[in-house]
């Protein structure tokens, strides 16, 4: 038995009084989209000089999860940034670090590295042959969702 409150199933408020009530009518409400084909090869990756890095950005219609792709160049790094966000990051290819909040994180391909909310963060790339590609997975659409209050800021 599924159990949720069923005035949320019903688009109203919900109150703790409604916990563990179970329902019946829970319906999916699909977008318009469920996939982006080929990501990095959509016409949205583009170099951008605010974070000094490509972004290809999916454009999943989320209300609380997002997905990206980050390209940094041979011997390069990203602007020092943080973000109101979580994010997680899947290392695709190459290797480098990462300075979060002064501590200096090793990864290569394979790895993963999260990045707590409002930390100061930047990418570095130590190969001085091949780019580095990660994905990032984020929840800035549930911030966006409940109020736009995601946030990044670039270091001077």
């Amino acid at each position: 038995k599924l159990l949720m409150s069923t005035s949320t199933a019903s688009g109203s408020r919900a109150t703790s009084a409604d916990f563990g009530k179970t329902t019946d009518d829970v319906k999916v409400k699909m977008p318009d989209k469920v996939i982006v084909q080929q990501l990095e090869k959509q016409k949205n990756l583009a170099y951008s000089e605010e974070r000094q890095c490509s972004v290809s950005i999916s454009d999943i219609p989320s209300y609380t999860i997002g997905v990206d792709i980050t390209t940094i160049g041979p011997d390069s790094n990203d602007r020092n940034h943080r973000h109101s966000y979580e994010t997680v990051i899947y290392v695709l290819e190459g290797s480098g670090y990462s300075i979060v909040e002064d501590e200096r994180e090793e990864w290569e391909a394979g790895d993963a590295i999260h990045i707590p909310p409002w930390a100061w963060h930047q990418h570095f790339n130590t190969d001085s042959d091949k780019e580095v590609k990660f994905l990032s997975g984020t929840n800035a659409p549930l911030l966006q969702s409940v109020g736009d209050i995601d946030c990044r800021e670039e270091a001077e």
